[in-house]
């Protein structure tokens, strides 16, 4: 399973800002390089994930270069730069992996996974009249996603991008239990049709989120607890070894040795 070392303290906002700004910046040159609250939910199923995904590999897939699929340094305004976001990103996968191996009860507790996640709409119908016609054109171009949506689409796209590390187990109590934490992931990719009744700008700010988004983000976090959980549980998948045809004794040796096999490599 996706282990590392714990970071020694939570990243903090101006860290997260320091975060969007390179994907920005990294934006200008590769179109397709997602938001990080799609990064963020990568980075969470990455690490549920049932085989350690090396980085160059993930990161070739999320946001390498389209015609080469390669992720490094060059991608970057500068050296320090693409330091930096290793840094940060390394910083915020140990707090997800130490987050999803705390043994907590309820989702309150200071250890529990909390992703970085927006409400667009809240933050949207919060602004003012003239911040509203100041953003008109940009925000008439986009439809704008809702609570959490777009860390869950992150996590999917991990799911299907290797989707032979999330085949269902023989086992049918853990391949019920794989499928029941996809679906409360995959529930929260779907947009929210419940009656807004709570703000997450507070209480002078519109409602903009159902109490239904807010039991299915809850949900969906523990699949993420599942599915950790259930990958740990039963281990890396193992590939299977197809055997061929051995040779007969007087056979010549597959070896190529040109000796008879009983008297090459089937002499042990």
């Amino acid at each position: 399973m996706n282990t590392a070392t714990p970071a020694l303290e939570p990243m903090n906002d101006q860290e997260f800002d320091a975060l969007d700004q390179i994907l920005d910046s990294l934006r200008e040159r590769l179109d397709e390089v997602p938001q990080w609250e799609f990064c963020e939910g990568a980075i969470a199923a990455l690490i549920c994930c049932r085989r350690d995904i090396p980085a160059a590999e993930y990161f070739g897939a999320l946001m390498g270069d389209e015609d080469s699929g390669q992720f490094g340094p060059e991608l970057f305004a500068s050296p320090e730069q693409y330091e930096q976001f290793l840094t940060l990103w390394n910083r915020r996968w140990n707090e997800v992996v130490t987050a999803l191996d705390a043994q907590v009860d309820n989702l309150e507790d200071a250890r529990a996974y909390a992703p970085e996640v927006m409400d667009v709409r809240g933050a949207v119908a919060a602004m003012s009249e003239s911040e509203r016609a100041e953003m008109a054109d940009e925000l008439a171009d986009q439809e704008l996603p809702y609570f959490a949506q777009v860390w869950a689409l992150g996590f999917m796209f991990v799911v299907e991008t290797w989707p032979e590390e999330w085949a269902a187990p023989r086992d049918k109590e853990a391949r019920e239990w794989l499928e029941d934490a996809l679906n409360r992931i995959v529930t929260l990719t779907e947009d929210d049709d419940g009656e807004p009744v709570i703000s997450m700008f507070g209480e002078d700010s519109p409602p903009s989120v159902s109490q239904a988004r807010i039991n299915a983000y809850g949900d969906a976090i523990w699949a993420a607890y599942d599915l950790r959980d259930l990958w740990k549980s039963i281990g890396p998948r193992v590939e299977q070894v197809v055997k061929g045809d051995e040779p007969g004794r007087n056979d010549p040796c597959s070896c190529g040795s040109g000796k008879k096999y009983k008297k090459c490599c089937g002499a042990n």
